[in-house]
């Protein structure tokens, strides 16, 4: 089984959509840095290639999207078998990389393996579905609610975002200057030995010439 992993940074993107290819059974995993107590929705759409007209098909019959979120950690927080399109929720219990595993899983008594299929992914970090709730609104007024309620949510989300970055600049920061002091102590170390070094051989010498009578 081929694995690959796509390493993609949606620190300050709320929405990420995007689409790759893979074989059938073939697992694809992207990782995803959020801070903890954050809402991930991510929708997915299966398409297969036809052969007999070079393009791919709009669905992928018979097949399935086995989805698998886990943490660094090895936590399980979603594992499930969903059709050849759907949607998946998950929120992070703390801050840090989540892994997104996506495998093809055939449903049909014979499956030809190796089929070409290109795999449409929408990630949204810590956002509601708007359209279902404006779908629901029965007046103007209840509209604009949400859609107000919708931006409140998304500041709140990048709000988020940037204490979680600053969080990460702060632990980075803090580990240089312990890497800094660590090497400043190692170079001064050096200095000393090297120092003690020259003064023993310079010791040695004037011992061995005293004893020789050369001096």
């Amino acid at each position: 089984m081929h694995k690959l992993t796509f390493l993609l940074s949606f620190c300050f993107s709320l929405s990420t959509a995007f689409y790759f290819h893979a074989g059938e059974r073939e697992e694809k995993c992207i990782i995803e840095d959020i801070p903890s107590d954050t809402l991930i929705t991510g929708s997915f759409k299966i398409q297969q290639w036809d052969l007999g007209r070079h393009d791919f098909l709009e669905s992928a019959p018979g097949l399935g999207m086995f989805v698998t979120i886990t943490t660094y950690s090895d936590e399980v927080l979603l594992s499930k078998l969903y059709g050849p399109q759907g949607t998946f929720y998950f929120t992070s219990h703390s801050p840090g990389e989540h892994i997104i595993c996506l495998q093809s899983n055939s449903t049909r008594l014979v499956s030809f393996g190796g089929s070409k299929l290109r795999i449409h992914l929408d990630i949204r970090v810590g956002e509601h579905d708007l359209d279902a709730a404006i779908t629901q609104a029965k007046d103007k007024v209840n509209e604009v609610s949400f859609k107000l309620e919708h931006l409140i949510e998304q500041t709140e989300q990048i709000v988020k975002e940037q204490n979680y970055q600053r969080d990460r600049e702060e632990k980075f920061r803090m580990t240089s200057e312990d890497t800094n002091s660590n090497v400043l102590w190692w170079a001064f170390t050096q200095t000393l030995i090297f120092i003690s070094v020259g003064i023993f051989q310079m010791k040695s010498l004037k011992d061995f010439f005293i004893a020789k009578k050369l001096v």
